[in-house]
């Protein structure tokens, strides 16, 4: 059965822009962006939506512009460069959308617990006193005193705050946590995989908020 898909954020490229742009991408091979350059080179990063608009990876401009040249995805926005190979020059991908859905495993984020990703879900903020320097991570419930080390038991958390809570539980000290931790959105990874967020990706990721 044929799944409906919505209406893109605003912002987005409509289908009468893309006409009007000419085609996303030429009909000529893939291995023809081999030479491709943007201003030089091909550095940067590519959000790449799901079918349904769900932001699922960042991917670099290479794979991008292999994706859109066999037809798998659709350029949704555009950069103001332009990448240039021998036979061919094509607007420098900000946001593509793969043209067929693909299955996420729901759980798959779930195993994915690292520093960064525990900084990135709590705000890059200590969950105690609010500080945003010389973070680092900590169990609400020590491991001494059998917690685990999961997404709702670890939480950042500044230096000075990690030295007070020492190996204690909060129950015992004067502290408490601005909010309880959790499992992260999936969407938090793209955090993780790119820490400075393009304005253009912004309306995509609030979409999955």
């Amino acid at each position: 059965m044929q799944e409906t898909v919505p209406p893109g954020p605003a912002g987005s490229v409509s289908s009468t822009q893309r006409q009007r742009h000419g085609p996303a991408s030429p009909p000529i091979a893939a291995a023809a962006f081999s030479g491709a350059s943007v201003d030089g080179g091909v550095g940067g990063r590519v959000l790449v939506l799901n079918a349904t608009y769900e932001p699922i990876n960042v991917c670099s401009i290479r794979r991008a512009v292999v994706l859109l040249l066999k037809d798998k995805a659709e350029m949704i926005e555009r950069g103001a460069r332009q990448l240039h190979a021998e036979s061919f020059t094509l607007a420098r991908p900000l946001v593509i959308r793969l043209v067929t859905y693909v299955r996420v495993p729901r759980q798959a984020h779930r195993r994915k617990i690292t520093r960064r990703a525990v900084f990135a879900r709590d705000g890059w903020a200590c969950q105690y006193c609010g500080s945003r320097s010389n973070l680092t991570v900590d169990h609400v419930v020590p491991r001494s005193k059998g917690g685990t080390s999961s997404w709702d038991n670890i939480v950042a958390s500044c230096g000075p705050c990690n030295r007070r809570k020492g190996d204690q539980l909060l129950a015992h000290l004067d502290m408490e946590l601005r909010r309880a931790p959790k499992t992260p959105r999936a969407e938090i990874f793209i955090h993780v995989s790119a820490p400075t967020i393009p304005s253009a990706w912004q309306p995509y990721l609030a979409q999955a908020a």
